[in-house]
Protein backbone atom coordinates (compact mmCIF):
# COMPACT_ATOMS: atom_id res chain seq x y z
CA UNK A 1 0.00 0.00 0.00
CA UNK A 2 0.90 3.47 -0.71
CA UNK A 3 2.16 5.05 2.83
CA UNK A 4 -0.94 7.58 3.62
CA UNK A 5 2.34 9.98 5.57
CA UNK A 6 4.20 10.44 2.60
CA UNK A 7 4.59 13.65 1.00
CA UNK A 8 5.84 11.94 -1.93
CA UNK A 9 4.19 14.24 -5.05
CA UNK A 10 2.23 12.63 -7.77
CA UNK A 11 5.42 13.93 -10.00
CA UNK A 12 8.19 12.02 -8.36
CA UNK A 13 5.97 8.67 -8.54
CA UNK A 14 3.01 9.03 -11.20
CA UNK A 15 2.46 5.22 -10.92
CA UNK A 16 2.04 4.80 -7.09
CA UNK A 17 -1.58 4.15 -7.78
CA UNK A 18 -1.13 1.34 -9.53
CA UNK A 19 0.71 -0.65 -6.81
CA UNK A 20 -2.08 0.20 -4.23
CA UNK A 21 -3.33 -3.21 -3.45
CA UNK A 22 -0.18 -4.59 -2.64
CA UNK A 23 3.76 -5.68 -3.45
CA UNK A 24 3.21 -9.28 -3.83
CA UNK A 25 2.27 -9.93 -7.50
CA UNK A 26 0.55 -13.51 -8.42
CA UNK A 27 -0.96 -15.32 -11.07
CA UNK A 28 -1.78 -12.03 -12.33
CA UNK A 29 -2.97 -9.84 -9.65
CA UNK A 30 -1.35 -7.70 -6.89
CA UNK A 31 -1.88 -8.66 -2.96
CA UNK A 32 -0.44 -8.63 0.34
CA UNK A 33 2.32 -10.50 1.66
CA UNK A 34 1.34 -12.77 4.19
CA UNK A 35 4.82 -12.80 6.50
CA UNK A 36 2.86 -10.40 9.26
CA UNK A 37 5.61 -7.97 8.79
CA UNK A 38 6.06 -4.72 6.45
CA UNK A 39 8.84 -2.55 4.68
CA UNK A 40 8.80 0.60 3.64
CA UNK A 41 10.74 2.20 0.78
CA UNK A 42 12.67 5.20 1.60
CA UNK A 43 13.97 8.13 -1.07
CA UNK A 44 17.72 7.78 -0.72
CA UNK A 45 17.84 11.56 -1.83
CA UNK A 46 15.64 12.73 1.30
CA UNK A 47 14.90 9.92 4.00
CA UNK A 48 11.18 10.56 2.93
CA UNK A 49 9.50 7.59 3.34
CA UNK A 50 7.66 6.46 0.25
CA UNK A 51 5.62 3.22 0.16
CA UNK A 52 4.67 1.00 2.61
CA UNK A 53 4.02 -2.76 1.83
CA UNK A 54 3.22 -6.15 3.61
CA UNK A 55 6.51 -8.81 3.05
CA UNK A 56 6.09 -12.15 1.17
CA UNK A 57 6.46 -15.00 3.47
CA UNK A 58 6.77 -18.91 2.91
CA UNK A 59 3.15 -18.91 2.11
CA UNK A 60 3.28 -16.19 -0.78
CA UNK A 61 6.48 -17.87 -2.01
CA UNK A 62 4.68 -21.34 -2.26
CA UNK A 63 1.60 -19.37 -4.40
CA UNK A 64 3.97 -17.52 -6.81
CA UNK A 65 5.22 -21.01 -7.67
CA UNK A 66 2.01 -22.57 -7.94
CA UNK A 67 0.61 -19.78 -10.08
CA UNK A 68 3.85 -20.37 -12.36
CA UNK A 69 4.08 -24.24 -12.64
CA UNK A 70 0.08 -23.98 -13.54
CA UNK A 71 0.70 -21.75 -16.38
CA UNK A 72 3.79 -23.25 -17.99
CA UNK A 73 2.10 -25.86 -20.13
CA UNK A 74 0.33 -23.47 -22.06
CA UNK A 75 3.02 -21.20 -21.98
CA UNK A 76 5.44 -23.76 -23.31
CA UNK A 77 3.18 -24.78 -25.60
CA UNK A 78 2.43 -21.18 -27.23
CA UNK A 79 4.39 -21.18 -31.02
CA UNK A 80 7.59 -19.05 -31.02
CA UNK A 81 4.89 -16.68 -33.25
CA UNK A 82 2.86 -16.14 -30.27
CA UNK A 83 5.60 -15.53 -27.38
CA UNK A 84 6.94 -13.02 -30.31
CA UNK A 85 4.00 -10.92 -30.64
CA UNK A 86 3.18 -11.23 -26.78
CA UNK A 87 6.33 -9.42 -26.13
CA UNK A 88 6.42 -6.99 -28.63
CA UNK A 89 3.67 -5.88 -27.07
CA UNK A 90 5.62 -5.85 -23.64
CA UNK A 91 7.85 -3.55 -25.45
CA UNK A 92 5.51 -1.27 -26.88
CA UNK A 93 3.43 -0.60 -23.10
CA UNK A 94 6.66 -0.17 -21.46
CA UNK A 95 7.82 2.50 -24.41
CA UNK A 96 3.95 4.15 -23.51
CA UNK A 97 4.98 4.34 -19.76
CA UNK A 98 8.20 4.93 -20.05
CA UNK A 99 8.50 8.47 -17.65
CA UNK A 100 6.80 6.71 -15.11
CA UNK A 101 9.10 4.03 -15.25
CA UNK A 102 11.97 6.23 -15.07
CA UNK A 103 10.76 8.49 -11.84
CA UNK A 104 9.77 5.02 -9.93
CA UNK A 105 13.59 3.88 -10.48
CA UNK A 106 15.21 7.38 -9.61
CA UNK A 107 12.49 7.89 -6.73
CA UNK A 108 14.25 4.44 -5.00
CA UNK A 109 17.38 3.86 -6.32
CA UNK A 110 18.42 7.82 -6.18
CA UNK A 111 19.36 7.79 -9.61
CA UNK A 112 19.63 10.66 -11.73
CA UNK A 113 16.35 10.86 -13.45
CA UNK A 114 18.75 11.68 -16.89
CA UNK A 115 20.20 8.57 -15.87
CA UNK A 116 17.30 6.36 -15.21
CA UNK A 117 15.76 8.31 -19.01
CA UNK A 118 18.73 7.72 -21.10
CA UNK A 119 20.09 4.46 -19.84
CA UNK A 120 17.73 2.08 -17.78
CA UNK A 121 14.52 2.80 -19.19
CA UNK A 122 15.00 2.36 -22.95
CA UNK A 123 17.52 -0.39 -22.37
CA UNK A 124 15.04 -2.46 -20.99
CA UNK A 125 12.70 -1.50 -23.98
CA UNK A 126 14.88 -2.25 -26.15
CA UNK A 127 16.19 -5.72 -24.17
CA UNK A 128 12.14 -6.46 -24.11
CA UNK A 129 12.02 -5.71 -27.78
CA UNK A 130 15.64 -7.88 -28.88
CA UNK A 131 13.98 -10.87 -26.59
CA UNK A 132 11.00 -10.68 -28.28
CA UNK A 133 12.42 -11.02 -32.24
CA UNK A 134 15.10 -13.88 -30.03
CA UNK A 135 11.81 -16.00 -29.35
CA UNK A 136 11.35 -16.99 -33.24
CA UNK A 137 15.15 -18.42 -33.13
CA UNK A 138 15.80 -20.93 -30.79
CA UNK A 139 17.38 -23.44 -32.68
CA UNK A 140 18.87 -26.75 -32.07
CA UNK A 141 21.30 -28.54 -34.30
CA UNK A 142 20.43 -29.78 -37.70
CA UNK A 143 19.64 -33.48 -38.37
CA UNK A 144 22.07 -36.37 -39.67
CA UNK A 145 23.12 -39.40 -39.94
CA UNK A 146 25.68 -39.82 -37.37
CA UNK A 147 24.98 -43.69 -36.42
CA UNK A 148 24.26 -45.47 -39.82
CA UNK A 149 20.62 -45.90 -39.80
CA UNK A 150 19.70 -43.56 -37.11
CA UNK A 151 18.73 -39.86 -37.35
CA UNK A 152 19.52 -37.55 -34.32
CA UNK A 153 18.93 -34.10 -33.88
CA UNK A 154 18.65 -31.97 -30.72
CA UNK A 155 15.72 -30.20 -29.54
CA UNK A 156 16.01 -27.26 -27.36
CA UNK A 157 12.93 -26.92 -24.81
CA UNK A 158 12.14 -25.00 -21.90
CA UNK A 159 13.10 -25.98 -18.33
CA UNK A 160 9.94 -25.24 -16.42
CA UNK A 161 9.17 -22.43 -13.52
CA UNK A 162 12.71 -20.26 -12.80
CA UNK A 163 13.45 -18.60 -9.61
CA UNK A 164 15.55 -15.49 -10.17
CA UNK A 165 16.50 -12.99 -7.40
CA UNK A 166 17.19 -9.48 -8.25
CA UNK A 167 19.34 -6.84 -6.77
CA UNK A 168 18.87 -3.24 -5.95
CA UNK A 169 21.34 -1.30 -7.98
CA UNK A 170 19.71 -1.54 -11.45
CA UNK A 171 15.82 -3.17 -10.18
CA UNK A 172 14.29 -2.81 -13.73
CA UNK A 173 17.32 -3.64 -16.13
CA UNK A 174 17.66 -6.86 -13.51
CA UNK A 175 14.18 -7.88 -13.89
CA UNK A 176 14.09 -7.52 -17.25
CA UNK A 177 17.82 -9.63 -17.72
CA UNK A 178 16.01 -12.14 -15.44
CA UNK A 179 12.09 -12.22 -16.93
CA UNK A 180 12.10 -11.75 -20.79
CA UNK A 181 15.06 -14.48 -21.79
CA UNK A 182 13.30 -16.95 -19.31
CA UNK A 183 9.80 -16.36 -20.50
CA UNK A 184 11.16 -15.84 -24.28
CA UNK A 185 12.41 -19.77 -24.08
CA UNK A 186 8.67 -20.98 -22.68
CA UNK A 187 9.67 -21.04 -18.58
CA UNK A 188 7.60 -18.94 -16.30
CA UNK A 189 9.12 -17.14 -13.53
CA UNK A 190 8.71 -15.79 -9.87
CA UNK A 191 11.10 -13.02 -9.15
CA UNK A 192 11.85 -11.56 -5.92
CA UNK A 193 13.84 -8.26 -6.34
CA UNK A 194 15.30 -6.65 -3.79
CA UNK A 195 12.93 -5.25 -0.52
CA UNK A 196 14.61 -1.80 -0.98
CA UNK A 197 13.47 -1.42 -4.41
CA UNK A 198 10.63 -3.49 -5.53
CA UNK A 199 8.63 -0.35 -7.17
CA UNK A 200 9.89 -1.05 -11.20
CA UNK A 201 9.73 -5.00 -11.20
CA UNK A 202 6.09 -4.42 -9.78
CA UNK A 203 5.38 -1.86 -12.50
CA UNK A 204 6.95 -4.86 -14.98
CA UNK A 205 5.35 -7.75 -14.11
CA UNK A 206 2.01 -5.66 -14.76
CA UNK A 207 3.21 -3.98 -17.82
CA UNK A 208 3.70 -7.86 -19.05
CA UNK A 209 0.24 -8.62 -17.88
CA UNK A 210 -1.58 -5.70 -19.96
CA UNK A 211 -0.05 -6.05 -22.94
CA UNK A 212 -1.73 -9.82 -22.88
CA UNK A 213 1.15 -12.07 -21.15
CA UNK A 214 -0.92 -14.73 -19.55
CA UNK A 215 -1.32 -14.55 -15.67
CA UNK A 216 1.23 -16.96 -13.88
CA UNK A 217 3.79 -16.38 -16.55
CA UNK A 218 5.25 -13.80 -14.20
CA UNK A 219 5.22 -13.49 -10.85
CA UNK A 220 6.83 -10.73 -8.05
CA UNK A 221 7.11 -12.44 -4.46
CA UNK A 222 8.91 -8.95 -2.27
CA UNK A 223 10.71 -10.39 0.29
CA UNK A 224 13.81 -10.63 2.39
CA UNK A 225 16.17 -12.86 0.84
CA UNK A 226 16.66 -14.85 4.50
CA UNK A 227 12.89 -16.19 3.93
CA UNK A 228 11.51 -15.37 0.73
CA UNK A 229 15.06 -15.53 -1.17
CA UNK A 230 16.01 -19.21 0.58
CA UNK A 231 12.54 -20.26 0.45
CA UNK A 232 12.06 -19.61 -3.60
CA UNK A 233 15.71 -21.13 -4.11
CA UNK A 234 14.75 -24.24 -2.28
CA UNK A 235 11.25 -24.81 -3.36
CA UNK A 236 11.66 -28.66 -5.21
CA UNK A 237 8.73 -27.61 -7.64
CA UNK A 238 11.83 -24.48 -9.28
CA UNK A 239 13.59 -26.30 -11.59
CA UNK A 240 16.31 -22.74 -12.60
CA UNK A 241 17.47 -20.08 -9.77
CA UNK A 242 19.30 -17.23 -11.51
CA UNK A 243 20.83 -14.71 -8.93
CA UNK A 244 22.16 -11.00 -9.39
CA UNK A 245 24.22 -9.93 -6.45
CA UNK A 246 27.05 -10.70 -4.25
CA UNK A 247 29.79 -13.40 -4.30
CA UNK A 248 28.98 -14.37 -0.75
CA UNK A 249 25.30 -14.61 -0.99
CA UNK A 250 25.72 -16.38 -4.52
CA UNK A 251 27.93 -19.02 -2.69
CA UNK A 252 25.21 -19.15 -0.35
CA UNK A 253 22.15 -19.59 -2.96
CA UNK A 254 24.42 -22.17 -4.85
CA UNK A 255 24.95 -24.13 -1.58
CA UNK A 256 20.72 -24.43 -1.19
CA UNK A 257 20.03 -24.77 -5.32
CA UNK A 258 22.67 -27.88 -4.90
CA UNK A 259 20.44 -29.78 -2.63
CA UNK A 260 17.66 -29.74 -5.39
CA UNK A 261 19.98 -30.04 -8.45
CA UNK A 262 18.95 -27.27 -10.19
CA UNK A 263 20.23 -25.37 -13.14
CA UNK A 264 22.17 -22.73 -11.15
CA UNK A 265 22.86 -18.89 -13.41
CA UNK A 266 25.14 -17.04 -10.47
CA UNK A 267 26.21 -12.99 -11.57
CA UNK A 268 28.08 -12.02 -8.81
CA UNK A 269 30.56 -9.43 -7.39
CA UNK A 270 33.32 -7.24 -9.50
CA UNK A 271 36.24 -5.60 -9.23
CA UNK A 272 36.92 -3.86 -12.71
CA UNK A 273 40.27 -3.04 -13.63
CA UNK A 274 40.98 0.12 -15.68
CA UNK A 275 44.03 0.00 -17.29
CA UNK A 276 45.92 2.43 -18.64
CA UNK A 277 49.14 2.08 -21.01
CA UNK A 278 51.36 4.72 -21.73
CA UNK A 279 50.55 5.65 -24.84
CA UNK A 280 46.88 6.24 -24.64
CA UNK A 281 45.08 9.30 -24.67
CA UNK A 282 45.12 11.11 -21.21
CA UNK A 283 41.89 13.44 -21.70
CA UNK A 284 39.83 10.46 -22.98
CA UNK A 285 41.44 8.58 -20.23
CA UNK A 286 40.74 10.39 -17.45
CA UNK A 287 37.07 11.12 -18.66
CA UNK A 288 36.12 7.32 -19.15
CA UNK A 289 37.53 6.76 -15.46
CA UNK A 290 35.93 9.51 -13.97
CA UNK A 291 32.08 8.01 -15.85
CA UNK A 292 33.58 4.62 -15.44
CA UNK A 293 33.36 4.76 -11.63
CA UNK A 294 30.99 7.10 -10.51
CA UNK A 295 27.82 5.24 -12.88
CA UNK A 296 24.93 5.30 -10.18
CA UNK A 297 27.08 6.38 -7.72
CA UNK A 298 29.68 3.80 -8.19
CA UNK A 299 26.97 0.52 -7.44
CA UNK A 300 27.43 -0.89 -10.47
CA UNK A 301 29.36 -4.25 -10.61
CA UNK A 302 31.23 -4.08 -13.82
CA UNK A 303 32.44 -0.23 -12.30
CA UNK A 304 35.73 1.30 -12.91
CA UNK A 305 37.61 0.79 -9.47
CA UNK A 306 41.17 -0.40 -9.94
CA UNK A 307 43.11 2.14 -12.11
CA UNK A 308 46.42 0.82 -13.36
CA UNK A 309 48.37 3.91 -15.29
CA UNK A 310 51.63 3.00 -16.75
CA UNK A 311 53.73 5.38 -15.15
CA UNK A 312 54.47 7.97 -17.35
CA UNK A 313 51.05 8.88 -17.23
CA UNK A 314 50.70 8.31 -13.95
CA UNK A 315 50.89 11.84 -11.98
CA UNK A 316 49.39 13.45 -14.49
CA UNK A 317 45.94 10.98 -14.72
CA UNK A 318 46.00 11.37 -11.37
CA UNK A 319 46.02 15.24 -10.98
CA UNK A 320 43.06 15.57 -14.18
CA UNK A 321 40.55 12.83 -12.24
CA UNK A 322 40.60 14.42 -9.37
CA UNK A 323 40.02 17.46 -10.99
CA UNK A 324 37.21 15.72 -12.97
CA UNK A 325 36.03 14.46 -10.02
CA UNK A 326 35.73 18.00 -8.40
CA UNK A 327 33.18 19.39 -11.14
CA UNK A 328 30.78 16.51 -10.35
CA UNK A 329 27.65 18.23 -9.36
CA UNK A 330 25.91 16.16 -6.45
CA UNK A 331 21.94 16.88 -6.12
CA UNK A 332 18.16 16.36 -6.09
CA UNK A 333 18.01 13.23 -8.36
CA UNK A 334 14.65 14.78 -10.10
CA UNK A 335 16.91 18.07 -10.74
CA UNK A 336 18.12 18.81 -14.32
CA UNK A 337 21.64 19.84 -13.57
CA UNK A 338 22.36 16.82 -11.02
CA UNK A 339 25.40 14.64 -12.03
CA UNK A 340 25.48 11.96 -8.98
CA UNK A 341 22.36 11.05 -6.67
CA UNK A 342 23.20 9.04 -3.38
CA UNK A 343 23.44 5.69 -2.84
CA UNK A 344 21.07 3.45 -2.30
CA UNK A 345 20.61 3.60 1.55
CA UNK A 346 22.42 5.66 4.84
CA UNK A 347 23.56 1.90 5.37
CA UNK A 348 25.45 1.37 2.15
CA UNK A 349 26.83 5.30 2.19
CA UNK A 350 27.79 3.88 5.47
CA UNK A 351 29.57 1.08 4.64
CA UNK A 352 31.27 3.09 1.76
CA UNK A 353 32.56 5.57 3.69
CA UNK A 354 34.45 2.56 6.41
CA UNK A 355 36.00 1.34 3.41
CA UNK A 356 37.43 5.01 2.94
CA UNK A 357 38.35 6.24 6.77
CA UNK A 358 39.84 2.48 6.60
CA UNK A 359 42.06 3.06 4.11
CA UNK A 360 43.18 6.13 5.39
CA UNK A 361 45.74 4.47 7.55
CA UNK A 362 47.42 3.14 4.79
CA UNK A 363 46.44 5.20 1.60
CA UNK A 364 46.26 8.77 0.37
CA UNK A 365 42.48 10.31 0.05
CA UNK A 366 43.37 12.57 -2.74
CA UNK A 367 39.67 14.03 -3.09
CA UNK A 368 36.32 13.40 -1.88
CA UNK A 369 36.28 11.41 1.11
CA UNK A 370 33.07 12.50 3.16
CA UNK A 371 29.58 13.00 2.52
CA UNK A 372 28.36 16.56 1.99
CA UNK A 373 26.80 18.76 4.68
CA UNK A 374 24.27 21.33 4.12
CA UNK A 375 21.12 21.08 1.49
CA UNK A 376 22.47 17.41 0.86
CA UNK A 377 22.92 16.19 4.33
CA UNK A 378 20.10 14.14 4.95
CA UNK A 379 20.31 11.87 1.79
CA UNK A 380 22.58 9.35 1.76
CA UNK A 381 25.06 11.38 -0.78
CA UNK A 382 28.65 10.49 -0.49
CA UNK A 383 31.37 12.45 -2.91
CA UNK A 384 33.03 10.92 -5.52
CA UNK A 385 36.67 9.67 -3.93
CA UNK A 386 39.42 9.33 -5.36
CA UNK A 387 42.79 7.30 -3.55
CA UNK A 388 46.28 6.49 -4.42
CA UNK A 389 49.21 5.18 -2.58
CA UNK A 390 47.13 1.56 -1.62
CA UNK A 391 49.10 -1.43 -1.92
CA UNK A 392 47.86 -4.35 -4.41
CA UNK A 393 46.82 -6.44 -1.36
CA UNK A 394 45.02 -3.69 0.94
CA UNK A 395 41.68 -3.91 1.53
CA UNK A 396 40.23 -1.13 -0.94
CA UNK A 397 42.05 -2.44 -3.80
CA UNK A 398 40.98 -6.45 -3.23
CA UNK A 399 37.74 -5.91 -1.75
CA UNK A 400 34.32 -4.69 -3.85
CA UNK A 401 33.26 -1.49 -1.96
CA UNK A 402 29.92 -0.53 -4.44
CA UNK A 403 30.34 2.88 -3.78
CA UNK A 404 31.94 6.09 -5.46
CA UNK A 405 35.69 5.34 -4.99
CA UNK A 406 38.29 5.02 -7.63
CA UNK A 407 41.79 3.40 -6.26
CA UNK A 408 44.50 4.61 -8.92
CA UNK A 409 47.88 2.45 -9.01
CA UNK A 410 51.50 2.69 -11.08
CA UNK A 411 52.84 0.06 -13.08
CA UNK A 412 55.76 -0.19 -15.16
CA UNK A 413 55.57 -2.91 -17.71
CA UNK A 414 53.01 -4.36 -19.44
CA UNK A 415 53.57 -7.47 -18.11
CA UNK A 416 52.69 -6.03 -14.82
CA UNK A 417 49.51 -4.40 -15.83
CA UNK A 418 48.02 -6.83 -17.11
CA UNK A 419 49.04 -9.23 -14.08
CA UNK A 420 47.98 -6.95 -11.71
CA UNK A 421 44.62 -6.26 -13.77
CA UNK A 422 43.97 -10.21 -12.90
CA UNK A 423 45.37 -10.45 -9.61
CA UNK A 424 41.88 -10.33 -7.63
CA UNK A 425 39.33 -12.99 -6.97
CA UNK A 426 37.20 -11.26 -9.43
CA UNK A 427 36.52 -11.52 -13.05
CA UNK A 428 33.46 -9.51 -14.62
CA UNK A 429 34.62 -6.97 -16.60
CA UNK A 430 37.71 -4.65 -17.51
CA UNK A 431 39.12 -2.21 -19.73
CA UNK A 432 42.46 -1.17 -21.35
CA UNK A 433 43.07 2.47 -22.80
CA UNK A 434 45.60 2.39 -25.41
CA UNK A 435 46.66 3.38 -29.32
CA UNK A 436 48.33 0.27 -30.08
CA UNK A 437 46.05 -2.27 -31.69
CA UNK A 438 48.62 -5.18 -30.37
CA UNK A 439 48.56 -3.68 -27.12
CA UNK A 440 44.85 -3.75 -27.34
CA UNK A 441 44.78 -7.09 -28.89
CA UNK A 442 46.76 -8.51 -25.81
CA UNK A 443 45.04 -7.00 -23.11
CA UNK A 444 41.65 -8.25 -24.49
CA UNK A 445 43.27 -11.90 -24.81
CA UNK A 446 45.07 -11.92 -21.13
CA UNK A 447 42.73 -10.39 -18.58
CA UNK A 448 40.41 -12.62 -17.47
CA UNK A 449 37.20 -10.58 -17.19
CA UNK A 450 33.98 -11.64 -19.09
CA UNK A 451 33.90 -8.70 -20.84
CA UNK A 452 37.15 -6.24 -21.80
CA UNK A 453 36.84 -2.53 -23.23
CA UNK A 454 39.27 -0.80 -25.50
CA UNK A 455 39.37 2.89 -24.92
CA UNK A 456 36.05 2.52 -23.23
CA UNK A 457 34.39 1.89 -19.95
CA UNK A 458 30.46 0.80 -18.82
CA UNK A 459 28.43 0.30 -22.52
CA UNK A 460 26.29 -2.61 -22.96
CA UNK A 461 24.17 -3.59 -25.47
CA UNK A 462 21.14 -6.68 -26.19
CA UNK A 463 22.44 -8.15 -28.47
CA UNK A 464 26.25 -9.43 -26.66
CA UNK A 465 26.49 -11.04 -23.38
CA UNK A 466 27.20 -10.21 -20.03
CA UNK A 467 28.47 -12.43 -16.97
CA UNK A 468 31.52 -13.22 -15.49
CA UNK A 469 34.69 -15.53 -14.82
CA UNK A 470 35.79 -16.55 -11.78
CA UNK A 471 34.25 -15.48 -8.29
CA UNK A 472 31.81 -13.14 -10.48
CA UNK A 473 29.93 -16.03 -11.52
CA UNK A 474 28.69 -17.84 -14.62
CA UNK A 475 26.25 -18.00 -17.15
CA UNK A 476 25.33 -14.63 -18.88
CA UNK A 477 23.04 -12.39 -19.11
CA UNK A 478 21.11 -10.79 -22.42
CA UNK A 479 22.18 -12.08 -26.01
CA UNK A 480 21.55 -15.38 -27.67
CA UNK A 481 24.13 -16.81 -24.95
CA UNK A 482 21.28 -15.65 -22.48
CA UNK A 483 18.54 -16.92 -24.37
CA UNK A 484 20.35 -20.86 -24.03
CA UNK A 485 21.03 -20.80 -20.38
CA UNK A 486 17.03 -20.76 -19.71
CA UNK A 487 16.47 -24.09 -22.09
CA UNK A 488 17.85 -27.57 -21.82
CA UNK A 489 18.62 -29.86 -24.76
CA UNK A 490 17.31 -33.06 -25.96
CA UNK A 491 18.61 -35.59 -28.11
CA UNK A 492 15.99 -37.29 -30.30
CA UNK A 493 16.98 -40.19 -32.58
CA UNK A 494 15.00 -41.67 -35.44
CA UNK A 495 15.62 -45.38 -36.40
CA UNK A 496 15.38 -45.34 -40.86
CA UNK A 497 14.40 -49.04 -41.21
CA UNK A 498 11.57 -50.86 -41.27
CA UNK A 499 13.79 -54.22 -40.57
CA UNK A 500 15.56 -52.58 -36.91
CA UNK A 501 11.77 -51.19 -36.15
CA UNK A 502 10.86 -55.42 -36.06
CA UNK A 503 14.00 -57.08 -35.10
CA UNK A 504 15.64 -54.29 -33.01
CA UNK A 505 15.32 -57.33 -29.82
CA UNK A 506 17.41 -59.94 -32.09
CA UNK A 507 20.53 -57.18 -32.27
CA UNK A 508 20.31 -57.07 -28.64
CA UNK A 509 19.22 -60.13 -27.10
CA UNK A 510 19.99 -62.83 -30.42
CA UNK A 511 17.20 -65.40 -31.48
CA UNK A 512 14.71 -66.85 -29.06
Amino acid sequence: MHNPGSTTTPERFPAQDRLADGAQFIAGRLTKGTSGRTHTVVDPATGEEVYTYELAGADDVDAAVAAAREAFPGWAAATPGERSDALHRFAAVLAERAEEFARAESLQCGKPLKLTREFDVPGTVDNTAFFAGAARHLQGQAAGEYSGDHTSYVRREPIGVVGSIAPWNYPLQMAAWKILPAVAAGNTIVLKPAELTPLTSLLFAQAATDAGIPDGVINIVTGTGREAGERLVGHPDVAMTSFTGSTAVGKRVAEIATATVKRLHLELGGKAPFVVFDDADLEAAANGAVAGALINTGQDCTAATRAYVQRPLYEAFVERTAALMETVRLGDPFAPGTDLGPLVSHAQRDRVAGFVDRARGYARVVTGGEAPRGELGEGAYYRPTLITGAAQDSEIVQSEIFGPVLVVLPFDSDDEGIRLANDTPYGLAASAWTGDVYRAGRATREIKAGCVWVNDHIPIISEMPHGGYKASGFGKDMSAYSFEEYTQVKHVMFDNTAVARKDWHRTVFGDR
